[in-house]
């Protein structure tokens, strides 16, 4: 993510018609970030979590 940031700081040695290229690299490189924490889920839940309600009589 810092290299995000850094490349975010790019815009401010850029004219105003450059701001837009790096605006897109930065989003570009954050939604790639989130897919891939999408792609590899967290740990498992713990064994002893509690069972779902069942509320059948």
């Amino acid at each position: 993510m810092d290299d995000r940031l850094r490349r975010l700081a790019d815009a401010d040695h850029l004219a105003a018609s450059g701001h837009l290229e790096v605006y897109e690299d930065v989003h570009r490189g954050l939604r790639d970030a989130l897919t891939a924490l999408d792609r590899h889920p967290g740990p498992p839940a713990p064994s002893g979590a509690p069972a779902p309600y069942d509320n059948r009589s």
